[in-house]
């Protein structure tokens, strides 16, 4: 397994108001992030907040190309992040206990925190089609160019960990440094993660172990 020291590039926030960053995803465009009881989108370009969705994100966040679907106590709501409206919710396989969650293949992504595991649901009826094991607390999830990533958080100590999307091996791990925590994560498809910071508020850009 390989392992190296985390880069953090760019830190944004706190944010007036915020007291937790949660689940965090990208739309191409802005970096979407939860933070209780709203959805706020932010430009990573000038650092400024661009508006807010007054709806329930208690955790992981994602954006499919269309929707956004966002964790709340649990269930999972999926979004219309331009009118704000929530069309459907469906629940969440870790019954309230879940951390992360991205949009790949055609399939929700969600960590489930403390239980250590990854599932892949459908998005529509919320049936968990494979479950992948961790060693350690599962708090973001993403994907980037076939590639499956997560956060981990215990303590003081957060990695990002690229693992086997079969076997849930871990290939290779980046330490962020010692009380830095990971809430969220999504990449940008390219050399970006995005990391949600928890109680720091903050959203920090980490560039991609290569």
């Amino acid at each position: 397994m390989k392992h190296s020291t985390a880069e953090i590039l760019r830190e944004y926030g706190p944010f007036p108001g915020v007291d937790k960053v949660h689940g965090v995803t990208w739309d191409g465009q802005h970096v979407w992030f939860a933070v209780g009881e709203k959805l706020t989108a932010l430009d990573p370009a000038n650092g400024q907040t661009v508006r807010s969705i007054d709806v329930a994100a208690h955790a992981g966040t994602a954006f499919d190309g269309e929707h956004l679907y966002q964790l709340a106590e649990d269930r999972i709501q999926k979004i219309d992040p331009h009118t704000g409206q929530v069309l459907n919710t469906i629940p969440a396989p870790g019954g309230g206990n879940d951390s992360g969650l991205t949009w790949a293949e055609g399939s929700l992504w969600v960590g489930e925190y403390r239980e250590r595991k990854i599932h892949r649901i459908d998005p529509e009826s919320g049936a968990i089609l494979r479950t992948l094991e961790s060693n350690r607390f599962v708090t973001g999830v993403t994907w980037v160019e076939g590639q499956l990533w997560h956060g981990t958080w215990e303590g003081d100590e957060s990695e990002l960990r690229h693992i086997d999307a079969t076997t849930g091996e871990v290939l290779e791990s980046a330490r962020l440094p010692d009380g830095v925590g990971v809430s969220g994560l999504e990449s940008d498809g390219g050399e970006r993660f995005f990391c949600g910071g928890g109680g720091s508020a903050k959203v920090r850009v980490v560039r991609r172990p290569r």
